[in-house]
């Protein structure tokens, strides 16, 4: 994972609520065993026609004012349904950094912060703010903080400590268990397998 400290960029808007991981990313495109080449299909059904090649217009991944955005913003309760992963990897692959909804689904905000992807909850009036801004955004996780920087806006938001560490650093769940591996080894030499 890459450290992820803050980001600035246009939003992309998504004001649906309940967006579910299937809607994030179909599950016939979940046949790629390593993490990138999902960002092509991500919001498939919304984001093309019933050719499933024609790009729809009136969507916003399609839209030219959001090309290069890093940051997502969404409604309630965003990545809900089943847990799959490449649902994150879509994002991502994509190019989100961010993703900005007055709530999330559990285990798709747990799989966001094991991927690198900053999920960050804020109150539904500041997202109804957010969705309408056509100025750059910054999300900074050193400072816990979002802000529109040309407006003097900014809102603070929560995120534990150990999750905000493995963004911070780039930690996954290998690199934290790899810290301990003197203390797995020392643990290891004290209980040794019992033989056959």
């Amino acid at each position: 994972m890459r450290p992820f400290e803050a980001i600035e960029s246009v939003i992309t808007p998504l004001p649906r609520i309940n967006v579910d991981t299937d809607q994030i990313v179909p599950k016939q495109f979940l046949r790629l065993v390593q993490r990138s080449g999902f960002g092509r299909h991500l919001f498939h059904g919304w984001r093309y026609g019933e050719d499933g090649v024609t790009p729809m217009a009136s969507f916003p991944l399609n839209d030219a004012r959001y090309a290069g955005s890093r940051i997502l913003v969404t409604g309630e309760n965003f990545g809900c349904g089943s847990s799959r992963e490449h649902a994150v990897w879509a994002l991502m692959d994509h190019g989100f950094g961010a993703v900005i909804a007055p709530s999330f689904a559990d285990i798709f905000a747990s799989n966001c912060i094991k991927s690198g992807l900053l999920p960050v909850a804020l109150p539904g009036a500041a997202v109804e703010r957010l969705v309408r801004t056509v100025v750059p955004v910054r999300v900074d996780l050193v400072a816990r903080r979002v802000s529109v920087p040309s407006e003097s806006e900014s809102w603070d938001f929560e995120i534990g400590d150990h999750a905000r560490r493995m963004l911070l650093e780039g930690l996954d769940e290998i690199a934290l268990t790899l810290e301990r591996e003197d203390r797995i080894a020392e643990y290891e030499r004290e209980h040794p397998a019992p033989a056959p």
